[in-house]
């Protein structure tokens, strides 16, 4: 019957809710998942769904079960949750009810997408830097974070590589070299303003920086906290009424999205980021599109 199968989710989340003390959310979640699954099994075996027809579905099945999720609209990350959520179960059948079945441990969880950079819009990725200052903090302080970020946005870095730079590799001139992930070096173009705010920077700065050490750091004269830059732009975050999306990474996303929204080739946005693949820059193709769609959907009258 029918209900054997309903009778054995039932137990495995009454085991979940006393032994693991799972919230509503999660037992409601994994109940979903059970009931999809044996409503799918039914029509799809033509019959009731017992414990036996439990333990002798095979890899086919569960597969079947989870392109009938996705057919009918589920994300990536649903359909992975199902995955997990089945495989949950029948570890509990196997250890509690004796019922075990070995197909169920050859299903791999369909990897979910990671989820699309938010890019800031380009009037508030400008004044970040503005922003981020304290009223209350050092002038050299200030002009540090305003020079950290900039670079960010201006250059498209991430926080290891411009706190890693060297006082002798200031990014002055025309281009610099960044030294990314994996020791990987890459030419990357200077902008005349981030130039301008790491000068400011220098200038201002009280401790001597030899040539060797590091060209941004921190209260005391030893290398800059990261930290200090999160709270840099959780200050300007707050100071522009950005949403929690708007971290220091976001100026990394906002200088590619930017630069393809204004016809930059994608070639040149992928050796810009230092990204080893053009895989991990077309994400950003998506970001625009998505951009575009948003405009679309706010401005159209018939949207």
């Amino acid at each position: 019957m029918t209900a054997d199968a309903e009778r054995l989710a039932q137990r495995w989340l009454a085991a979940l809710a006393h032994e693991r003390r799972a919230s509503v959310h999660t037992l409601t979640a994994y109940g979903r998942v059970a009931r999809q699954f044996i409503a799918f099994m039914e029509g799809h075996t033509g019959g009731p769904v017992t414990a036996e027809t439990l333990a002798g579905a095979d890899l086919t099945d569960f597969r079947a079960f989870l392109a009938r999720r996705r057919a009918e609209g589920a994300g990536p990350s649903t359909v992975a949750h199902a995955a997990s959520s089945l495989k949950a179960w029948y570890r509990w059948l196997a250890r509690a009810e004796g019922l075990k079945n070995p197909a169920i441990t050859a299903l791999q969880s369909p990897k979910a997408n990671k989820p699309l950079p938010r890019p800031l819009a380009p009037v508030d990725a400008a004044a970040v830097a503005a922003a981020a200052e304290r009223p209350d903090a050092e002038p050299w302080i200030a002009a540090r974070d305003a020079a950290v970020l900039l670079l960010l946005y201006g250059c498209g870095l991430r926080i290891s590589e411009a706190l890693s730079l060297k006082r002798s590799s200031a990014p002055f001139g025309e281009a610099m070299t960044v030294l990314g992930k994996r020791n990987k070096e890459r030419r990357v173009p200077i902008l005349p303003v981030v130039a301008e705010a790491v000068e400011a920077y220098l200038a201002a700065c009280p401790y001597p920086l030899p040539a060797d050490g590091p060209l941004f750091i921190g209260a005391r004269g030893g290398p800059l906290n990261p930290r200090m830059v999160q709270l840099a732009m959780q200050r300007a975050r707050i100071a522009l009424g950005l949403p929690d999306s708007a971290t220091p990474h976001a100026l990394r996303h906002s200088f590619a999205t930017h630069l393809l929204a204004r016809g930059a080739d994608l070639r040149a946005i992928q050796e810009l980021l230092g990204h080893a693949s053009l895989s991990s820059t077309q994400v950003y193709t998506e970001v625009d599109a998505a951009r575009i769609l948003d405009i679309y959907r706010n401005a159209h009258p018939r949207a």
